[in-house]
């Protein structure tokens, strides 16, 4: 797929490219071809208006720089007089074709491609004057100008054939990434399922067995509840996780006391901590206003008290720590002390499935929680990270305030 995805990109990365330096080197050469022509028909227009007042291109002015030759001819067409120095004018039989085919054309200008002559008509009460310039160095400088596009056409063609090769496989990233995490995710959504399913599946077969009595009976469907609280757990924080990459987090927001919510929050777990011999502490400055979603941002404090409580020393406290930060950002910070995280658990603790502590996954962790706190985080324009030093594991969230 990914292979596919870069092929379509450098494909219509070329087309675009290939489009684009024809269109621009068929303007360059369409210009310079008019340019030229219109000059060199400026300067016959000039000798024309006054053809035998002049022996020399080169008198002409700087308008005048390829080579000439008029004619004038009389009221029923026969040749009166001829001027130019670079011709021999002494052929009268080429001379009467030129004066044939220009003056039997229906247009006053134009080519005769045999002599590489172009020619233009000039016919006033007085007189008739045909005058015919060489376009030989014109078709030579379009030449070598149509010559240099195709070798610059060529070059740039595969210089951005390499580059958008190059390119392709940095825009591809974020779509690899993504697609690897799809994977893992279900991959690692199975695996969690299917613990439970094969509780499940075993305990209702035993059911069916007369074998056993009521008794037996009630432990197994205690044992099927169970693991399905536990499936409907897991199902609840991956559709978390699809709100949140949905960008579901943005709905619903509005300025918000987030020195309340995080107060609020605080309540449920101060029993819990107690029960298990922690200690809870809270420093909590006032009035920090956030535009959020406030039952977002709540379980974002959920998460992290909960994560804390889980990995904490028995004995040991947590505290949680909202203060300003700067101007218009706030630092949510939840510490406890527990074991060291590395520089690797610090990077791969808020991926999804992820746990510093395998053991976990039979209380109820499936290493989604920190993944959902990011996704709200982002949802929100903040961040969040966590620290580890000195025994003691931080948790930081940044959020911008109003």
């Amino acid at each position: 797929m990914i292979r596919r995805l870069r092929f379509k990109f450098v494909l219509i990365n070329m087309t675009i490219v290939t489009l684009m330096l024809c269109v621009i080197l068929g303007l360059v050469l369409y210009f310079t071809r008019a340019n030229l022509e219109e000059e060199n028909l400026r300067m016959m227009e000039s000798i024309a208006a006054q053809p035998f007042q002049v022996s020399d291109p080169g008198e002409l002015g700087e308008d005048v720089r390829l080579p000439f030759f008029a004619l004038q001819l009389g009221p029923r067409g026969e040749l009166v007089e001829r001027t130019g120095g670079y011709y021999d004018l002494s052929d009268e039989a080429m001379l009467r074709g030129l004066i044939q085919t220009a003056w039997t054309s229906h247009r006053p200008m134009g080519v005769i491609e045999e002599y590489n002559l172009r020619y233009y008509r000039l016919e006033t009460p007085a007189s008739r004057c045909l005058v015919f310039s060489d376009i030989s160095s014109e078709q030579a400088t379009l030449n070598g100008l149509r010559t240099t596009c195709l070798m610059i056409g060529g070059l740039s063609f595969f210089a951005f054939l390499w580059a958008s090769v190059v390119l392709s496989k940095w825009a591809v990233k974020p779509v690899e990434r993504a697609w690897k995490q799809q994977r893992d995710f279900v991959a690692s959504a199975s695996h969690e399922l299917k613990t439970p399913l094969t509780v499940i599946m075993t305990n209702a077969e035993l059911m069916q067995d007369p074998a056993y009595g009521s008794e037996k009976q009630a432990v197994f469907l205690d044992s099927i509840l169970t693991m399905s609280r536990q499936m409907r757990g897991l199902i609840e924080q991956m559709l978390e996780l699809a709100r949140a990459d949905s960008g579901a987090t943005e709905l619903g927001m509005s300025p918000m006391n987030l020195s309340q919510t995080v107060s609020l929050a605080l309540l449920p777990f101060e029993a819990v901590f107690f029960e298990q011999g922690l200690a809870l502490s809270s420093h909590l400055e006032p009035d920090i206003q956030v535009q959020g979603a406030e039952s977002q941002l709540r379980q974002v404090v959920e998460i992290l008290l909960d994560n804390a409580q889980k990995y904490a020393y028995p004995g040991t406290g947590v505290e949680v720590c909202l203060k300003r930060r700067g101007r218009g950002r706030c630092l949510l910070t939840v510490s406890n002390q527990g074991d060291s995280l590395s520089p690797q658990e610090l990077r791969d603790i808020f991926k999804r499935f992820y746990r510093a502590d395998p053991a976990r996954s039979r209380t109820g962790s499936f290493g989604l929680g920190l993944s959902i706190a990011q996704g709200i985080v982002a949802g929100h324009r903040g961040k969040i990270w966590a620290e580890s030093r000195d025994g003691t594991n931080r948790f930081l969230v940044e959020l911008p305030c109003i």
